[in-house]
């Protein structure tokens, strides 16, 4: 495996891979990898071509307060696993490599419908960060494949509503949720818990399940909504959402509709946000 910081050698190896007639196979992250981003790395690898990864924290997704300072980073771990994964490139650049010019969200870019509410209310510059981040990986990277996960689902939506709005040829391949043997959706963040509160995380995962089940049973999602969010604050979460919504384009489900769905929810546990969603 070959590790690069520079944005000019990343851009130098791709050519050279190009030239061969190899595909480009990526996997963006933000690090700090565990098994979920080991998934990713293995459906990359089922695919013909190079497979990339890269590791860089985005300072423009987090929000003044929020954990950009203190997210847990580990390179040399995070390289080791990748190189056992039989990773072609490892791409780590530093902030320059990303942000030449300053940090900061691009203002020639407009926010796909997918992103608006859900983890835009809580976090209103969240994904004018993702879309900024994810435009310069991808120009740089220049992937004909980019593999994402489904936990964080409506991001997966918005990415693929980027590339769709920008015209560009990759094809953006989503992977199922990788969870611990109790249910608990797989994430970096997930090392925050106490030992208290990694016992009681996973009914997040189970009240999202109980929803879905009544939905399959024809209740009302308004209803639906409510009585999740009550709950999780009864368990002692402190819920910021519960939606039911089409799986298509996170348009609001309303009773009745036919349309695949997916229960998304977003809910604090202690200091640690948790996300994630089943599909219906």
């Amino acid at each position: 495996m070959r590790s690069v910081q520079a944005a000019a050698e990343v851009r130098e190896q791709v050519a050279q891979w190009r030239a061969q007639g190899q595909r480009i196979l990526f996997v963006p992250t933000m690090g700090s990898l565990h098994a979920g981003h080991l998934r990713l790395v293995e459906q990359a690898r089922t695919l013909a071509g190079r497979v990339i990864v890269s590791v860089f924290v985005n300072p423009t997704q987090f929000a003044p307060g929020e954990d950009y300072a203190t997210y847990p980073r580990s390179l040399a771990a995070d390289s080791r696993q990748l190189e056992n994964a039989r990773v072609d490139l490892l791409f780590a650049p530093g902030l320059d490599d990303i942000y030449p010019e300053g940090a900061g969200i691009d203002p020639a870019l407009t926010l796909p419908a997918e992103a608006a509410g859900l983890e835009s209310d809580s976090r209103p510059d969240f994904f004018a960060g993702v879309v900024t981040v994810a435009k310069r990986l991808f120009e740089l990277v220049q992937p004909d494949v980019a593999v994402f996960g489904e936990k964080d689902y409506q991001q997966l939506a918005v990415v693929r509503a980027l590339v769709q709005q920008l015209h560009w040829p990759i094809e953006v391949i989503g992977v199922a949720t990788v969870r611990e043997a109790d249910g608990l959706a797989m994430s970096s963040r997930n090392q925050y818990l106490s030992n208290e509160e990694r016992r009681r995380a996973p009914r997040f995962y189970q009240t999202l399940c109980r929803t879905a089940q009544r939905l399959r049973a024809g209740e009302d999602p308004a209803q639906l909504e409510s009585a999740a969010r009550q709950a999780l604050a009864a368990a002692g979460f402190e819920p910021d959402y519960v939606s039911i919504r089409r799986a298509q384009d996170l348009q609001p489900l309303c009773a009745g509709d036919p349309t695949p769905a997916v229960v998304l929810a977003a809910a604090r546990l202690g200091r640690t946000r948790l996300i994630d969603n089943v599909m219906v």
